[in-house]
């Protein structure tokens, strides 16, 4: 799994028109999925993003978790994270998960956020083309890869 983790101090997901999600402090977690992810991918980057300390404390200092602030959160599958651009100019998204292997991994994942938060998790909608808006607080921007934790 990889995610593109944004603090925000608002953030927003519009389908056909129609807002389907909107925060405001919190986190949007751009999300995507490959074949190769398991239960322990899950368990191992929800548990990451709750409890990455990107929130200021009274001193300004990022030492606050999204618990900490009681903050808010919307998931967004993104297979685009898993593009390949090593040949031409035209992405391949062969990595990423087709939709009956991504689909579950993704629900069990905003489950499990849930759990871990107990902050109820707002989503866009998987394979919708979706609006996203955001004001990226910060800016603090982090990417993070179950299969390279660094």
């Amino acid at each position: 799994m990889k995610a593109v983790i944004q603090r925000v101090s608002k953030a927003s997901v519009t389908i056909n028109g129609e807002k389907v999600a909107n925060i405001k402090t919190g986190l949007l977690v751009l999300l995507g999925i490959v074949n190769e992810d398991t239960q322990e991918d899950i368990s191992w980057l929800t548990n990451k993003i709750a409890n990455l300390r990107v929130f200021p404390d009274e001193k300004g200092v990022m030492n606050k978790s999204l618990i900490d602030i009681d903050g808010e959160i919307i998931v967004v599958s993104q297979f685009t994270l898993h593009a390949s651009t090593k040949k031409g100019n035209r992405p391949s998204y062969i990595k990423a998960a087709r939709p009956e292997i991504a689909i579950p991994l993704y629900l069990a994942f905003v489950n499990e956020l849930e759990k871990g938060t107990s902050i109820k998790v707002q989503t866009g909608e998987f394979g919708a083309m979706m609006d996203i808006a955001l004001v990226n607080d910060g800016p603090v921007t982090i990417i993070i890869d179950t299969k390279n934790k660094e």
